[in-house]
């Protein structure tokens, strides 16, 4: 008889207690709501979550393919090629490139090799004057305009090989490495002080174009190539200075003027100031 009293009364105490619990539980959570209006509440926010996830964020990029038939231009630049700290990488990109790309700000190097930029604008590096390296290898370049690298003032590392240059531009003071080979340059298009206020100039390469001379070389030179070329005639002023018998080239420990007309025997006293003889045909 004492138990049966003991539940009846321990029954209901559970229950009282249990709804206080449950009342202090929905009053600790913003916005919850009690008894069976939970249902609907949580109903409704499942319903509004899976409305946003169907609507198309703005922000979210589109991820459906590029149409065919366009040109590199018309993207950014960093869609198409790799850009790290200072640095964009342009290869083979695809859709073909016919322009040098427009750069992030504070551009240090430049790869933009074997796609068909057939053009260097003036316009191209005006407002990336923090270049130090610049690779066009393997392009269609024909034509670079006036001033188009006058503002590199930090360019050390210049590379045109394997374009279609007839000319050279005017080029930056500070390089310290020019790469021109495999073009279709000649003599009258390389001006006969291109180089000549070029004191950092160290490797500087020719090779396999149609020069019918060899340009006049800063004494900064260390490599020089020439080979492949149509030189008919190399003089004592060519590498030395027939008013000066002391003066010596000790930075030129390699040049390379091989599988070219000329006959380097022929003007002995060509190589005086030289620490090296030319590698090429001396008979």
């Amino acid at each position: 008889m004492k138990a049966l009293l003991f539940t009846c009364m321990l029954v209901p105490w559970l229950v009282a207690a249990s709804a206080r619990r449950f009342d202090q539980h929905s009053q600790l959570i913003p916005g919850s709501l009690p008894g069976m209006e939970l249902n609907g509440y949580f109903g409704d926010h499942l319903k509004l979550r899976r409305a946003r996830r169907a609507l198309p964020l703005a922000d979210e990029p589109d991820d459906s393919p590029i149409q065919g038939g366009g040109d590199a231009s018309d993207l950014p630049t960093c869609l198409l090629c790799v850009c790290l700290t200072g640095s964009v990488y342009c290869e083979e990109v695809s859709p073909d490139m016919t322009s040098v790309p427009t750069l992030p700000k504070e551009t240090a190097y430049l790869y933009a090799r074997f796609n068909k930029i057939k053009k260097i604008a003036a316009k191209d590096f005006a407002d990336t004057v923090t270049l130090k390296r610049i690779d066009l290898t393997g392009n269609m370049i024909s034509e670079i305009e006036d001033g188009a690298f006058s503002k590199l003032t930090l360019l050390e590392e210049l590379s045109l090989s394997e374009n279609q240059l007839v000319k050279l531009p005017m080029l930056p003071a500070k390089l310290t490495s020019f790469n021109a080979n495999h073009n279709q340059l000649k003599t009258k298009g390389v001006k006969a002080n291109a180089f000549k206020k070029m004191t950092k100039l160290a490797n500087l390469f020719l090779a396999d174009n149609q020069l019918e001379a060899v340009p006049s070389i800063p004494d900064s030179v260390r490599i020089l190539h020439l080979q492949n070329n149509n030189i008919t005639e190399v003089s004592i002023n060519t590498f030395c200075r027939s008013n000066d018998t002391y003066y010596l080239r000790l930075n030129l420990s390699e040049v390379r003027l091989d599988a070219n007309p000329v006959v380097l025997s022929k003007n002995p006293d060509s190589f005086t100031c030289m620490k090296v003889l030319p590698s090429g045909r001396y008979r």
